[in-house]
């Protein structure tokens, strides 16, 4: 089968995929994302969608949607960083864009428990898909989510470009063979076995969000390379820990590498308005996260050693600071949302 078909059924088969495996997600799961490292991170996204909610006019009601929520971290700290603004969460409703029942459940704990400290809380519909949102002004957030979308690769084989296709090899066991012909233009690379990466997933999400009549503006963070690039990032990760993305199938975390120039340059295709990219030590610092981190440091001094080391994660040059990116795709019509103008 193709690459596509197997990462989409590694993740979603009903009984074996990995989407519904609600323990993933961690310390003590398979991998850990930046909600996870510290709490800072979410409230500055729901700082900065307060902000542009101002920006899209105050409107009276408001769909903040998150796509691939996790544990339901990212939005219960943006919600409660959303008090700040006098109105915000009066305006929102809350979407979560999630096909997983125990991820589900394990957002809907995060964000109605008693000590989440976001006292009121807004409506929260979960749903397969972001179509399925209704209509009306929006602020999107996707925060490792788009790598997660399964991805078609096709590799140079002499004179053609052909599909790579997941098949039994010698001893029962998967691995990785060359398909059948594919018509490619020609500016790609020619070497034998250069693997280009496609990305229908991409195509659908922005065409979602190009077909919204209301404004709206949707923040995509998530890793890979800011400059055109080519080969093989299909990667597996388990126990915190690269595997092989073809042992086991479903216990796994499949993703690829996020490639920002050509989702830009498909988002405008799209008639929307793109901003960035920006490396997120670029993004979270012009958001005030260092300010923030010191402040709560001094309110809880015995945290403090954590909540620094915390956020120097999130920023460091040599890690996640770096490797991952900021977009932004808006209605023609909006400003530039903050940390990108």
């Amino acid at each position: 089968m193709r690459v596509d078909q197997f990462m989409e059924a590694c993740h979603a088969h009903p009984l074996y995929g990995y989407r519904h495996k609600a323990r993933s997600i961690g310390a003590g799961g398979d991998f850990i994302t930046a909600p996870e490292i510290s709490q800072v991170f979410g409230e500055l996204i729901g700082l900065w969608s307060a902000v542009v909610w101002e920006t899209i006019g105050r409107p009276a009601l408001l769909r903040l949607v998150e796509l691939g929520p996790g544990r339901g971290t990212l939005m219960r700290d943006a919600l409660r960083a959303g008090k700040a603004m006098a109105g915000f969460l009066s305006a929102v409703s809350v979407h979560l864009v999630e096909i997983s029942e125990p991820m589900r459940r394990l957002q809907c704990a995060a964000l109605l428990r008693s000590d989440a400290g976001v006292g009121h809380v807004p409506a929260v519909t979960w749903h397969e898909s972001l179509r399925e949102v209704p209509e009306g002004p929006a602020i999107v957030v996707a925060n490792e989510f788009l790598d997660a979308l399964p991805i078609r690769q096709l590799v140079h084989d002499g004179p053609s470009w052909r599909e790579r296709v997941v098949a039994l090899g010698p001893g029962g066991r998967l691995a990785f063979a060359a398909g059948g012909t594919i018509e490619l233009q020609s500016d790609l690379p020619t070497r034998q076995g250069a693997i280009v990466e496609r990305r229908a997933g991409e195509d659908e999400l922005l065409a979602a969000l190009a077909a919204r009549t209301a404004p709206h503006v949707a923040l995509l963070i998530d890793y890979g390379p800011a400059e055109p690039s080519f080969g093989d990032t299909l990667q597996a990760v388990r126990g915190h820990a690269y595997v092989d993305p073809l042992a086991e199938p479903g216990s796994a975390d499949l993703t690829s590498h996020v490639q920002f120039s050509a989702l830009a340059q498909k988002a405008r295709a799209a008639g929307l308005a793109v901003e960035g990219p920006v490396t997120q030590a670029e993004f979270l610092g012009r958001l005030g996260i260092v300010e923030r981190t010191a402040r709560l440091m001094a309110l809880n001094p015995s945290r403090a050693a954590d909540l620094e080391a915390a956020t120097q994660r999130l920023m460091s040059p040599g890690g996640m600071g770096q490797l991952f990116k900021a977009l932004a795709v808006r209605s023609p019509t909006l400003p530039a949302p903050p940390a990108f103008g």
